[in-house]
């Protein structure tokens, strides 16, 4: 990144390595004929790596949100019981996504900044197992925490087997280990615009076979969003309505990217990110939203000071070319967010630090000059060892 370059340190889209922008570029093709088709199985192909699954898994042209509502739409029929456990502005949302589609769903509402802890599924199951779905979100973009998806849906799998669990994990997977199969996810969605290092425009659906079972009785409308097509369409090569090619160029090369870096690089690259994120900030004075524990590996909250402007901090970052996130629905005005996911490099997460601090300095708050930048180096530096410390396409 130089100095002319808007560092863009939003939860998504994020930034994209020059290779993935340029194949955005590209001429049109047939999506009927068979480049189409082989582009289609490398993508999905090294989904499935990343994703830990063996299963299907489909690509539908909209938003991550779109994949939520096909989560729901093609495993579900209007009266099913639902049990969303939410943690912020996303688990709300999946959950009225079920609402709005008739299903009578329940919730538990965490504390906005915790995890749902085992212990928190297992109480509620112990209670009542007799859902049909019960909706997890792998990581809560609007909070910055993360939660433990894979001892919830051991909990899930011993008190309510017959359930499915449906999770969002759209803005963490491809940054984090996950292992589909081995967890027992029947359906996880992700999006192009995150970790995937594409435009927006994509949403993906690792499908499991309890999820496929489940389609043939679901009631609940839909066309565009039935996956059964798409499924029946993947094997000749083809989506059974027109793709978003671009989009579709820019992830067969940033899946290249992906897979020539390897996961274990990746994953210790966010983490070193994350790391130094928190680090930094907390040097600078902020209080972080998420609880320690459970803080997330792609998206940092902090607390605004009450004597901290939100409008006049943002305006500074943003004359010296950062761009980051302010809060959600009741955390608007409170909270700040940094996204660290993508081709996110620490040399990058060192130079935001570096921007706060002058942002900060130059409103008349008292710091360390130094302090943040010096802390987030080390924290990431000492994170991840002798990983590598170039991002993927960087």
């Amino acid at each position: 990144m130089n100095r002319f370059e808007t560092n863009l340190r939003i939860p998504g889209p994020t930034s994209l390595p020059s290779a993935v922008r340029e194949a955005g570029s590209r001429q049109m093709i047939n999506h009927r004929g068979p480049e189409f088709a082989g582009m289609l199985e490398r993508v999905i192909s090294g989904l499935q790596g990343f994703y830990g699954t063996t299963n299907d898994i489909v690509l539908l042209t909209c938003a991550g949100s779109g994949g939520l509502e096909a989560a729901i739409v093609n495993t579900l029929s209007p009266g099913d019981r639902v049990l969303g456990v939410s943690i912020g502005a996303f688990g709300d949302r999946f959950a009225k996504i079920a609402r709005v589609y008739g299903a009578d769903v329940s919730k538990i509402d965490i504390e906005w900044g915790r995890a749902a802890e085992p212990d928190d599924l297992r109480r509620a199951l112990e209670a009542d197992n007799g859902y049909k779905a019960i909706l997890l979100t792998l990581n809560e973009t609007s909070t910055g925490v993360m939660n433990p998806i894979r001892e919830l849906a051991e909990v899930a799998r011993e008190l309510a087997p017959d359930a499915l669990i449906l999770m969002d994990g759209v803005s963490a997977l491809g940054a984090i280990p996950f292992e589909q199969d081995a967890w027992g996810i029947d359906i996880a969605v992700s999006g192009s615009q995150k970790s995937w290092m594409a435009a927006p425009g994509m949403a993906f659906l690792g499908v499991s076979e309890r999820a496929w079972a489940a389609g043939t009785t679901a009631r609940m409308p839909r066309f565009y969003l039935d996956i059964a097509e798409h499924r029946t369409a993947a094997t000749t090569g083809q989506t059974p309505f027109t793709p978003a090619l671009t989009v579709l160029f820019q992830l067969d090369v940033a899946m290249g990217l992906m897979l020539a870096e390897g996961a274990d690089a990746i994953y210790a690259r966010h983490a070193a990110c994350a790391a130094a994120t928190r680090a930094g900030l907390a040097a600078l004075g902020f209080s972080l939203f998420a609880d320690p524990a459970r803080a997330s590996g792609t998206v940092t909250c902090a607390w605004l000071p009450e004597d901290l402007d939100w409008k006049a901090f943002n305006t500074e970052m943003k004359r010296r070319k950062l761009v980051v996130a302010g809060g959600q629905g009741k955390l608007t005005g409170k909270v700040f967010r940094i996204g660290h996911l993508g081709t996110v490099t620490l040399d990058e997460i060192v130079a935001c630090i570096g921007v706060i601090e002058e942002s900060l300095l130059a409103l008349g708050r008292e710091i360390t000059p130094g302090a943040g930048v010096a802390a987030a180096q080390r924290a990431g530096l000492e994170a991840i060892g002798a990983a590598p410390r170039v991002g993927a396409g960087a």
